[in-house]
């Protein structure tokens, strides 16, 4: 089973709108998710602080700035 995680910062209405959809597209699928904060972390910060939301699948990153619903669903299926 694939896990999905946000890389959000806290006062980014982008990250908002991300984890809303990946909350629904996941409890949707039976999918587990969850949501970290960039700027908790100075290697997550480094790696993703310019680009987030960032979407990652099992650990590797999956996309940024916003869900590609049909895309993420997809990557989901395999």
């Amino acid at each position: 089973m694939h896990e999905v995680t946000v890389i959000s910062r806290e006062g980014c209405h982008s990250c908002v709108d991300a984890i809303s959809d990946v909350r629904r597209i996941c409890d949707e699928l039976g999918v587990p998710w969850s949501v970290i904060d960039v700027d908790g972390d100075s290697e997550l910060r480094a790696e993703y602080g310019d680009r987030v939301p960032v979407i990652l699948i099992d650990g590797a990153e999956h996309g940024f700035w916003k869900v590609e619903e049909e895309r993420l669903r997809r990557a989901l299926g395999d």
